[in-house]
């Protein structure tokens, strides 16, 4: 059943929603303008009117997956050290980017490996998500003593399990913690430790909506 595009939503969110449906049905390529102008139900002159091309549209989309995170990350990074605390600072961003991501539509971060993401015209995004893991590499750092690259890649390996997760159908929001527990315990911690770093998570991220 072709999904609904809600009305409700302004133009452009209702051609997100329906580009993000037709990638993960028939793929990018096989993707036109013109199928998500039909599918929101405006002429493909319209479309253009918000979004210059169909690069525009999936740029968009895939960094609406990655940049809440890191946005959250930069402002978190500044409470952490603060409070001395990346371990709860850890958590905290585990927890917040395994929402993120398990609420992108249509799982759009499955696209991320996808071939035409490679293409320069996605470097913004890619970029992005770089600075995400080198913000998970220097919390796990902090808390590891290990080589800050290195833990930056297992980490955000073990939090985008979120999205063969949701892939498979197996996903559900009870699965959050346990991915940002095991977060922690790649950097060694023990299970007191975690059980810490959890109790921790909330008040930094408190503090973080209150200067935000």
């Amino acid at each position: 059943m072709r999904p609904v595009i809600d009305t409700a939503l302004s133009a452009r969110e209702q051609i997100l929603e329906a580009a993000a449906a037709l990638f993960a049905e028939a793929g990018v390529a096989a993707t036109t303008t013109r199928a998500i102008a039909d599918r929101v139900g405006m002429r493909q002159a319209s479309l253009y009117y918000h979004f210059a091309s169909k690069d525009e549209i999936l740029l968009e989309l895939l960094s609406r997956s990655v940049r809440p995170s890191l946005e959250y990350a930069m402002a978190l990074l500044d409470v952490a050290h603060a409070a001395e605390d990346p371990a709860g600072g850890l958590y905290a961003l585990a927890l917040r980017d395994v929402r993120t991501l398990a609420d992108a539509p249509h799982n759009i971060a499955s696209l991320y490996l996808m071939p035409e993401v490679q293409q320069p015209q996605y470097d913004e995004f890619r970029a992005e998500r770089s600075e995400l893991q080198a913000v998970y590499g220097r919390l796990a750092a902090s808390v590891s003593g290990q080589d800050a690259a290195l833990m930056g890649a297992l980490v955000m390996q073990l939090v985008e399990s979120v999205i063969p997760l949701r892939r498979d159908g197996v996903f559900d929001e009870g699965l959050t913690h346990p991915i940002a527990e095991a977060v922690l315990r790649t950097t060694g911690l023990a299970a007191p430790d975690i059980a810490r770093a959890r109790q921790a998570a909330g008040p930094l991220s408190a503090a973080l909506a209150e200067i935000r």
